[in-house]
């Protein structure tokens, strides 16, 4: 998308957008800036949010309306098509590595190796982590293992438990999928004062034993998208090299089709519908 030009940001660093930039719209198309959650520096919390394709149009358009307050500027190192899985996918785990604060050589599983999976493990080794991927497509493994994860196991084939246990069980849990036997499996290979980060969004409840978060200091943390500045760090760590590896697929020719490949779990790595 081309910027009509405008300035940005309260309560931030202002950044100056030019007529003919190279811009995405996120998932957070605006935000207040006055609320309590846009002045702690959670916009993504944003008591009046709008959202891209939900509360205002957008998506599956050639021409999208935006604020230039909230569109961002894409790097010339990062193609369209690499950037776009990062203006919602990327962002989100991003956001929830960077709450969990990953540190150099600590021990990440990431459960579910999907869209927004297979962009966990890569920001994942971008962050320093030494990281697992959990899946039960030897397809989707694979993509994780060409993508630099260290260790990969096929959760419907290895006791995915005993085995992250045996080497002291791991520092943060990353959920991705939205299988709540995926949530119940994370939780018990969390290391004591270790961190669940929820993100995959199960249609059941979730729930775990409280004598075992309390006698372990085990964490459950939460993590919704993210804001302009999560959104320019991750963009940041595409250009250095770290990037996404998306399917592209013509919108006009393959919509369709996309979406059955998504609903039927064929899809390794993310689609980017691209016009004709």
């Amino acid at each position: 998308m081309k910027s009509p030009g405008g300035v940005v940001e309260r309560g931030a660093a202002v950044h100056e957008l030019q007529v003919g930039d190279r811009v995405g719209v996120p998932w957070l198309h605006w935000s207040c800036g006055e609320c309590e959650f846009c002045r702690e520096g959670n916009e993504n919390l944003c008591s009046k949010q709008k959202i891209t394709g939900v509360t205002v149009d957008g998506g599956y358009a050639e021409f999208v309306k935006a604020p230039a307050s909230h569109a961002i500027s894409i790097p010339d190192d990062v193609s369209s098509i690499e950037a776009a899985p990062l203006f919602c996918a990327g962002v989100t785990v991003f956001r929830a590595l960077k709450k969990a604060s990953v540190s150099l050589g600590q021990r990440l599983a990431v459960f579910g190796v999907g869209g927004l999976g297979h962009l966990a493990v890569q920001i994942g080794l971008g962050l320093g982590a030494d990281v697992t991927a959990i899946d039960i497509s030897d397809q989707k493994l694979e993509l994780a293992e060409s993508l630099g994860a260290s260790t990969t196991l096929n959760a419907a084939s290895n006791n995915v438990v005993k085995e992250l246990r045996a080497k002291g069980g791991v520092h943060i849990a990353l959920v991705t999928s939205a299988s709540r036997a995926a949530y119940d499996m994370a939780f018990s290979c969390v290391r004591s004062t270790g961190t669940l980060l929820a993100v995959g969004l199960p249609a059941e409840n979730i729930c775990f034993p409280p004598i075992m978060m309390a006698a372990a200091e085990v964490r459950i943390q939460a993590s919704a998208v993210g804001t302009r500045q999560d959104l320019r760090e991750v963009l940041a760590m595409a250009a250095a090299g770290k990037n996404p590896l998306p399917g592209r697929h013509t919108l006009a020719v393959r919509s369709k089709q996309s979406v059955r490949s998504v609903r039927t779990g064929q899809v390794s790595g993310r689609i980017v519908l691209v016009m004709p």
